[in-house]
């Protein structure tokens, strides 16, 4: 089956996607996502308290305001209500194809088009965009002996809802995101909870409350005073970005954070164990009221000695400690350096993504990649944020994916792709901007790849990205018309890297 724009993925990066695609009067496109639903991250993670750390009148389209947001930060159940309402009030319900895992997009030279191969059928498309969201793939670490524990394990991305764990010794392996939101529901219930902390986050004060009706009947009413909140919003967190880009303005805020854990955690040892030591924004920094509360129960435990194997009753720690659990819940994050999804697409000369990415990535824009024509990869290298919104981020390249697509209509071009120049320049000026951001500051994060190189986070303002990809370039892609294909493809691969 053929059709014009294949897209990965169902969730904020794929229904934009769709929804810009079709009012722009590409109307030709189909949407594969594995799942039974659309939403993606916001379907996936449905963990007690699961929620958004970015406001809500942000963490939204702005061509699809929400005025009946119920909190300023909303949970995953009315996320991932908005996610759903998008498809019937653009109407793309018809273009999507739900339970089609893409298990692969192989590009023809020949042809010049995608050749995708899902569970559900295969298909080729001119133009395949990438919106598989770096939050997909849960992590399970490598633990001895975790296929012998007697118990139930599952990852918090993957909570097991039929599981009771109502007066359970349960081990949470983990204290990122996650974590910090699942723990405090769980932990009146559960007899014991052991949580292994390899290193403590910093946490701020999560500054949420109710939209009254009356708000909220005014947003319907008139949606330029959305439009307004949403701008004083993305005004406020845009100004929390400099503490990310210059360390030192963030002495305020940590100060801040460990104020509020001195108040919140009397006990010193524990307070100790809690206390990061490593530059506030090198990690993600989360918002929590109750977390740290949460650990100062009588039936918590805070592990910081590493986890030397797990056996059939409960988890071994390094200094020969045996702690007793019936169930484990893993909050280790995802694949985000090393999404699985990338050795599926394979560019030109049959070459991987993944292996075009290895041992680091690398995109033009965080959008297109040398070696592979037509393809646009949202939320690509270096397009994340500490600060705001990536839905900001999304639509940027969004506008940039339009931009393209006119430009090949109107010149009548078959296929484009960025240099391998043009991409290095990129690169290099990331990499540039990235030194003396706290993100350099010398912490292990999942921001880092396998070289130690932060591939995730966009050293800069949303703003700042945004006019970057404000116009597409011409003069930066190798083009080809009609019939023609583009030349010494193994030069190509080798100078972009």
């Amino acid at each position: 089956m053929e059709t014009d724009v294949a897209i990965i993925g169902a969730g904020f990066g794929g229904l934009g996607a769709a929804i810009r695609l079709q009012r722009a009067g590409f109307t030709d496109f189909l949407v594969f996502d594995r799942g039974a639903d659309v939403g993606g991250t916001w379907r996936d993670n449905s963990y007690p308290g699961c929620a958004c750390d970015v406001p809500s009148h942000l963490y939204s389209f702005s061509f699809a305001p929400n005025p009946r947001w119920s909190n300023t930060f909303s949970g995953q159940p009315e996320i991932w209500d908005y996610l759903r309402g998008c498809v019937d009030r653009f109407g793309i319900g018809p273009r999507l194809r739900l339970r089609h895992e893409v298990r692969e997009a192989r590009w023809d030279d020949q042809r010049q088009r995608w050749l995708v191969r899902t569970s559900g059928g295969d298909h080729s498309a001119r133009v395949l965009i990438c919106a598989a969201g770096p939050l997909s793939d849960p992590a399970v670490p490598a633990l001895p002996g975790l296929d012998e524990f007697a118990g139930t394990v599952f990852h918090s991305a993957r909570w097991q809802h039929d599981h009771d764990l109502t007066g359970r010794r349960v081990a949470v392996i983990g204290t990122g995101a996650s974590a910090v939101q699942f723990v405090p529901q769980i932990q009146p219930t559960v007899e014991k909870l052991t949580l292994f902390q390899r290193s403590p986050a910093w946490i701020m004060p999560r500054l949420s409350r109710r939209i009254s009706g009356v708000e909220q009947a005014a947003f319907r009413a008139v949606p330029g005073a959305q439009r307004a909140a949403r701008a004083g919003l993305y005004l406020v967190r845009e100004s929390m970005g400099v503490g990310f880009l210059h360390p030192a303005v963030n002495r305020l805020a940590s100060r801040l954070s460990l104020r509020t854990l001195r108040r919140q955690v009397p006990d010193p040892e524990l307070r100790d164990k809690l206390t990061p030591r490593y530059a506030m924004g090198c990690k993600r920094v989360l918002i929590s009221n109750d977390y740290w509360p949460s650990l100062t129960r009588p039936n918590v435990d805070v592990v910081t000695a590493g986890i030397a194997r797990i056996v059939p009753d409960g988890l071994v720690t390094d200094d020969d400690v045996h702690h007793r659990a019936d169930t484990i819940i893993l909050g280790t994050g995802f694949h985000v350096t090393d999404s699985p999804v990338v050795r599926r697409i394979h560019g030109r000369g049959g070459r991987s993504l993944g292996d075009a990415w290895t041992p680091s990535m690398h995109a033009y824009r965080g959008t297109t990649i040398a070696g592979f024509p037509n393809l646009f990869f949202l939320l690509g290298p270096n397009t994340g944020l500490g600060h705001t919104s990536v839905v900001l981020m999304i639509e940027a390249q969004l506008h940039l994916v339009l931009a393209a697509l006119r430009h090949m209509r109107a010149k009548g071009v078959q296929a484009i792709e960025p240099t391998a120049q043009a991409q290095r320049r990129w690169t290099e000026r990331v990499d540039q901007k990235m030194a003396g951001t706290v993100w350099q500051t010398g912490c292990s994060s999942w921001y880092l790849d396998a070289t130690g190189r932060n591939t995730t986070i966009w050293p800069g303002f949303a703003t700042s990205f945004r006019l970057r990809l404000r116009r597409f370039r011409p003069a930066d892609y190798r083009i080809a018309a009609t019939g023609d294909t583009p030349n010494d493809p193994e030069r190509e691969h080798a100078d972009a890297v």
